[in-house]
């Protein structure tokens, strides 16, 4: 789908090598339109990244079906962040556009906990391990509910 929106530019998606298993990454879980990925930069308390897991670049490019396959995988993980971590409050956002500072040209929405006193981490953040990422991924399953 041709829209205005100018989005990043590379020579591979690294969204696409984390569910085909070309780079490293937690995979918390993977269903045939979506995924749920445990992100190494953590902005906020048990943040991952919902994507589909076709490769499309904004949210204007995502079918129908695609689109209520990641919704439901947002509201499912919000509720399991919600039991886990009992926050003050949960960040969902999503970004288009190098304008909206998107930086992965591969449609995803964050879900994170807030941090303490609120908010979430929006300057440069370390990368946690893998193994840390696991971790989370251990404790998130845990909460999300059999069957959906």
């Amino acid at each position: 789908m041709a829209t205005s929106i100018d989005v990043p530019v590379g020579d591979r998606c690294a969204f696409c090598d984390y569910l085909n298993g070309a780079r490293p990454y937690t995979v918390l879980r993977r269903r045939d339109l979506s995924a749920i990925l445990v992100t190494r930069e953590q902005r906020g308390r048990s943040h991952v990244l919902v994507v589909p897991t076709s490769h499309r670049q904004t949210i204007l490019d995502l079918p129908p079906d695609e689109a209520c396959a990641v919704m439901q995988d947002v509201v499912e993980i919000a509720r399991a962040i919600e039991a886990t971590e009992q926050p003050e409050g949960l960040a969902i956002w999503q970004n288009n556009g190098l304008a909206a500072d998107q930086t992965i040209p591969h449609v995803h929405f964050h879900v994170a906990a807030t941090l303490a006193g609120g908010g979430t981490e929006r300057g440069h953040v370390d990368e946690i391990s893998v193994a840390d990422t696991d971790a989370i991924a251990r404790r998130l399953r845990s909460a999300l509910q059999p069957g959906l």
